[in-house]
C-alpha cells in the first residue's frame, strides 16, 4: 500500500534523525497523525524556536541557555583540567557522573579523511587557544573509541606543548563505542581508567 504523500514526506524526514530507521518513523508519524493539532502545532513551535533559545557557548561549544555556559562561568571548576569531547551531548554524559570537576572544549566532531573532515574543520585552533589561555595542565582527551576518535586524540597530543599531560579515556568502552550509549558505572571506569597518550 503506499502511503499518502504527506505522510511519507514526514517518513522520510524523520529517517534523517539519528538512530530513527524506518519502521521507528512510521510508528512517529503516526503517532503525529493521531495526536491533537494542539500538540503538534506545539510540537513544531518548539522545534522552531530551538536555535532562539539555545545557545552555543562561547568558551567551549557545548549547549547553553546563555552565551557563556553554566560549566564555564563556574569559578569552582578546576580550570586547568580540560576534558574534550566530540559533541556538546558527551559533555551532558560525563557531567551526569557527578564526578568531573574540570572545564571542557567540544570539537564538533572527529578527523575522519574517508568524509574529508580533517582537524581544519574541527575546533582545534579554539582548542590549543584555550589550553594557552587558562595554562590547562591535563588534557583528558575523551573522544569517542574509534578509529577517527584515536587519530583525534593522536592529532591532539602531537599539537600541545609538551608540558601539558594528555590523557585519554580508560578501558570500560568497547573499540567503536559512542558515549552516549554507555551505562553510568562503565563510563566512571572509563574515566577513572584514563591514560596518558
Amino acid at each position: 500500500m503506499k502511503l499518502p504523500v504527506g505522510l511519507n514526506n514526514l517518513v522520510e524526514f524523520l529517517q534523517r534523525l539519528p538512530g530513527v530507521g524506518p519502521k521507528s518513523a512510521l510508528r512517529m508519524a503516526f503517532y503525529l497523525l493521531q495526536t491533537p493539532d494542539s500538540f503538534n502545532d506545539e510540537l513544531a513551535r518548539t522545534v522552531g524556536d530551538l536555535r532562539k533559545n539555545v545557545f552555543v557557548c562561547n568558551e567551549c561549544f557545548s549547549v547553553s541557555d546563555e552565551e557563556i555556559c553554566e560549566i564555564c562561568q563556574d569559578n569552582g571548576r578546576n580550570k586547568q583540567l580540560m576534558c574534550v569531547v566530540e559533541r556538546a551531548d558527551d559533555v551532558l554524559t560525563i557531567e551526569s557522573l557527578g564526578e568531573f570537576r574540570g572545564i571542557y572544549h567540544v570539537l564538533g566532531g572527529a578527523i575522519n579523511p574517508l568524509n574529508h573532515i580533517g582537524p581544519e574543520d574541527l575546533r582545534m585552533v579554539e582548542l590549543l587557544n584555550r589550553v594557552e589561555k587558562y595554562e590547562i595542565k591535563e588534557v583528558v582527551v575523551a573522544t569517542n573509541l574509534s578509529l577517527e576518535g584515536e587519530a583525534t586524540a593522536l592529532y591532539i597530543k602531537s599539537k600541545l606543548n609538551k608540558e601539558v599531560k594528555v590523557t585519554r579515556i580508560g578501558t570500560g568502552l568497547p573499540m567503536g563505542a559512542d558515549l552516549g550509549y554507555a551505562d553510568m558505572a562503565t563510563l566512571q571506569r572509563a574515566m577513572d581508567g584514563r591514560r596518558e597518550i
